[in-house]
């Protein structure tokens, strides 16, 4: 009606692809769920576009997803980190600033890794995953970020140098769009199949290459480089079915019926890892 109104040419239009969409939301091979643990959970729209992009990951394999909301800061520090989150088939701690939680993402991140569980870390979530590994497994016992200990001894995440004398926070963000070379037989490069990506950014803090070779050696892998540079961009864990951290914000390039490789194969290991 629109068309013949402006005088535009009308064009046949394919919705095979949406009605596919609809037959796995009408009739699912199964469920599957998911753990967020964030700050902001409560709230319906906080976290929208990495719910919408693990549902695109989710119908793609033609499962239903069900998401289980945590508050970072009311896991338990001193008890059993399995009692208050137990019960998903993956978890994912997405982006966030300040301290606020950060303990209960660290003990989030070492119970998957300790199990075998999946995990998705997403900018802060990486973050999360990078000291968590400097703690229990380099036993660095005082790594931090300097975003949460600007005084600490082992700062494993920390400010690009050149930002530490900027004052003003949204000066020294790294925005948009940079490429990334992955490394071959990492989960990234087997989602991606490519060998250089271009995501898009919004961050502070950085993982410290002060200590890459020592975490390293350990079982810890930088998964994806900065084109041109030395800064990682996705981290992984050796040994372990699917824990894959990201700096930068792959939710923002997800569609319905294009799902992002990364949402599309943490999908595929919560489901592997429901199976068994």
């Amino acid at each position: 009606m629109i068309c013949k109104m402006l005088n535009l040419p009308e064009k046949k239009i394919n919705l095979s692809d949406w009605e596919k969409i609809l037959d796995v939301i009408k009739t699912p091979k199964g469920t599957i769920t998911m753990g967020l643990v964030g700050k902001y959970v409560q709230h319906q729209d906080a976290y929208k576009s990495i719910l919408e992009s693990l549902t695109h990951g989710a119908i793609a394999a033609g499962y239903k997803l069900e998401i289980k909301r945590f508050e970072a800061d009311k896991i338990i520090v001193d008890g059993q980190v399995e009692d208050t989150i137990k019960g998903c088939d993956g978890y994912l701690v997405p982006g966030g600033f300040g301290e606020r939680g950060w303990m209960g993402k660290i003990l989030t991140a070492k119970y998957c890794r300790e199990n075998k569980i999946p995990y998705f870390g997403i900018c802060l979530g990486m973050q999360v995953m990078a000291v968590e590994f400097a703690r229990h497994v380099a036993k660095l016992e005082d790594a931090n970020s300097t975003e949460i200990d600007a005084l600490t001894p082992n700062p494993v995440i920390s400010l690009l140098s050149e930002q530490r004398e900027v004052q003003d926070m949204g000066g020294t963000m790294r925005l948009g769009n940079y490429n990334c070379v992955l490394k071959s037989g990492t989960h990234a490069y087997k989602a991606y199949g490519k060998s250089v990506i271009g995501e898009r950014h919004r961050h502070r803090y950085e993982f410290n290459n002060k200590y890459k070779d020592q975490m390293e050696k350990l079982g810890f892998v930088v998964a994806g480089t900065l084109e041109g540079g030395t800064l990682c961009e996705i981290a992984e864990i050796k040994d372990h079915p699917w824990m894959v951290g990201v700096q930068f914000h792959p939710e923002f390039k997800s569609k319905p019926t294009d799902p992002h490789p990364l949402f599309r194969d943490f999908v595929k290991a919560m489901i592997s890892h429901k199976k068994h």
